[in-house]
């Protein structure tokens, strides 16, 4: 095993552990590298390395400390990832979020309380066909109260929210048909019916995955 990776793996034992927790500052570099036994240029990487996707936070003049480790900012790494994507990728995306948007859309029926809702509702009254879909799914995916699940949805967003956008710009009428599909899946999350919701849902991301496929068979 490489020493730079030795020595993540001892610096997330120590937080998985307990020993560090979020908000923790780390021992000093050189008492911290003896304490694990481990050279200095070996940790110095490998805080590096955990910094890059959020573990650590390395502030100057300061000291490294613990990420609070929220899923938001530790699935923010996938976000990059997810930046990679090749092109003919996007409808394999959106099979993704077919799968995770509608229970998304399920959980927020039985857990969406009168002040989500009326979020939800003041996004919808003031929608209009300039309102990017993003700005929608970002509400609808919150509302389902589970901050992994909406972390991991806006980080596999951005490939198919281009696709979206696309939609919106070149089909007649797909924005105005987009925010009627939000108001109807709100409609079945404000009743607490999550099998509607989860339908319209699957129907709305159908949707678009249609279109793409459409697409780019003419495009061959």
């Amino acid at each position: 095993m490489a020493l730079t990776d030795e020595a993540i793996i001892k610096i997330k034992e120590m937080i998985v552990s307990g020993h560090l927790r979020p908000g923790d500052r780390l021992p000093r570099e050189a008492d911290l590298a003896q304490e694990l036994g481990l050279s200095r240029n070996s940790l110095r990487e490998a805080v590096r390395a955990l910094a890059l996707i959020n573990i650590l936070d390395v502030r100057q003049g300061d000291g490294t400390y613990v990420t609070s480790l929220d899923p938001h900012l530790l699935l923010d790494a996938l976000s990059f990832v997810v930046d990679f994507h090749r092109a003919d990728t996007v409808l394999e995306f959106l099979r993704v979020r077919r799968i995770l948007e509608p229970a998304a859309a399920a959980m927020a029926s039985e857990l969406a309380d009168e002040t989500v809702l009326a979020g939800l509702r003041a996004v919808l009254d003031a929608a209009t066909p300039d309102l990017s879909t993003p700005d929608l799914l970002k509400h609808d995916t919150e509302a389902s109260g589970n901050s992994v699940l909406c972390s991991l949805i806006e980080s596999l967003a951005d490939p198919t929210n281009r696709a979206r956008i696309w939609r919106g710009l070149t089909q007649t009428g797909a924005q105005d048909r987009t925010i009627a599909e939000h108001r109807a899946i709100f409609a079945a999350i404000e009743s607490k019916d999550g099998h509607l919701a989860h339908a319209l849902t699957v129907a709305h991301i159908s949707g678009v995955e249609e279109w793409l496929r459409q697409t780019k068979s003419l495009n061959t």
